[in-house]
């Protein structure tokens, strides 16, 4: 009777799918690359998988989100499975997971880095809410109104208001001006 209880409770590959919020697909790749195993086959060779696979999805999912892929996934539990011993196989296990945190934790930098670049612009921005509409959007980058001095915008917000584009033409502007830049009395009407 147990052996029927425990058979009920095995899901084909659509049901584990659902389970687990995947596709199909994702079940069959995951057991190609030799991440999930079937507990057995229907009497219609139907692969049916019992509690654990949804753990083991759950397992890939995660590491997924710590930054792992699929292929490295793969790597390290061939590696773990492969070791001689079980402290060899677990010394293994933690050096990639040491690595990773390591790298983690350098992205935590640059994430608070970057959340601080973005706080600051929120904030300038803010500030340009009461703003009236007479001003055209170039103007912004060296916008002296709410507070704001002339040339001291956030990074990320002048980084969009003056373009390396605006600059240029700008330049370039100012440049063509000087080219042509002739007294009036040296401006000759034809016929005089």
């Amino acid at each position: 009777m147990k052996d029927a209880d425990e058979h009920d409770k095995l899901m084909r590959v659509g049901e584990l799918a659902k389970a687990v919020g995947k596709t199909v697909r994702a079940m069959h790749l995951y057991e190609e690359l030799g991440l999930l195993e079937p507990r057995a086959r229907s009497e219609g060779g139907f692969r049916l998988y019992g509690p654990e696979a949804v753990d083991r999805i759950h397992w890939i999912v995660k590491l997924q989100a710590i930054g792992f892929t699929l292929a490295e996934i793969q790597g390290f539990v061939k590696d773990f499975q492969s070791a001689g011993s079980g402290r060899e196989a677990t010394a293994r296990v933690r050096a990639l997971f040491t690595e990773k945190q390591a790298q983690m934790r350098e992205q935590i930098v640059q994430l608070q880095v970057i959340e601080n670049d973005l706080s600051e612009a929120v904030a300038y921005l803010d500030s340009c809410r009461t703003c009236t509409d007479d001003f055209a959007p170039t103007a912004c980058g060296e916008c002296d109104h709410h507070g704001h001095q002339k040339d001291q915008a956030p990074p990320l917000f002048a980084g969009l208001s003056r373009s390396s584009k605006d600059t240029r033409d700008t330049r370039d502007t100012r440049e063509a001006v000087k080219a042509f830049d002739v007294p009036v009395t040296g401006l000759n009407r034809e016929g005089n």
